[in-house]
């Protein structure tokens, strides 16, 4: 299995998971053409499209995935409060009192968790298959509030660097109002740190750090935070970064 990082910012957000016979799209914050592109034009073998919440830089793609013909799955929160126009509609992600059903998208299966956003019903994935094993997907929250067993993959956000964000407000270069949004919103480089410490990572092949602030974080002294935290290989999530994700180092 081959993870290709399509768009990890405020500009737009898509992750594929993908090898020869299907592919997961994860999030729908970019142009199609480029999923498109990035699996050579065979969208056929894309079982389905997953989206954490409903702001545009992760959904406001959703209608020409769903025009592709993709199954689309959300919370209802999400789907009320996306722009959806096409005549296909999105698969709910349904919830009981334990929480939401487990959900299987060709030979993936997925566990919805909710999370801290400033949005309708914004949820994480934990993300099991038989190649890569299981995948913690984590974005747009300011803390994580759940642990995760038999984690062999991890895209975690690594937002802000507190630090910078509060000279940015000093310096006149954010305002304060955007400095809480971003603290009420999006996981810090420390609350990251805490919430990987607070998972077993001992089969953990690779951490990605995904939605990096282009003006409050450091993506270079993340990575090398993270690296001496876990000792686990740690990439930086960039369109075109395309790595092997698989439940084995080799």
């Amino acid at each position: 299995m081959v993870l290709s990082v399509l768009g990890s910012s405020s500009s737009g957000n898509a992750y594929v998971l993908h090898n020869a016979g299907e592919a997961l799209l994860i999030e729908a914050g970019i142009n199609f053409k480029k999923v498109v592109a990035a699996l050579e034009g065979d969208i056929s073998k894309v079982v389905g499209c997953l989206i954490t919440h409903e702001h545009g830089d992760h959904a406001g793609r959703i209608n020409e995935v769903l025009n592709a013909v993709i199954p689309v799955y959300a919370t209802r929160g999400t789907i009320e409060a996306a722009k959806v126009t096409s005549e296909w509609k999105p698969r709910e992600l349904t919830r009981t009192e334990q929480g939401y059903k487990v959900q299987t998208i060709g030979r993936f299966k997925v566990i919805p968790f909710a999370t801290k956003h400033d949005s309708a019903e914004p949820v994480g994935f934990y993300i099991w298959h038989p190649e890569t094993g299981g995948i913690l997907f984590a974005t747009d929250t300011y803390y994580l509030p759940n642990t995760f067993k038999g984690l062999n993959n991890v895209l975690i956000e690594c937002n802000y660097d507190p630090e910078i964000l509060d000279r940015n407000v000093e310096e006149g270069r954010l305002i304060p109002t955007l400095r809480e949004r971003v603290r009420e919103s999006h996981l810090s480089i420390d609350t990251c740190l805490d919430a990987l410490k607070a998972n077993d990572l001992k089969a953990v092949n690779n951490i990605v750090l995904i939605h990096l602030s282009s003006g409050n974080g450091d993506p270079v002294a993340f990575k090398d935070r993270v690296y001496r935290a876990t000792g686990k290989r740690v990439h930086i999530a960039r369109p075109g970064l395309s790595i092997n994700f698989n439940k084995t180092p080799f």
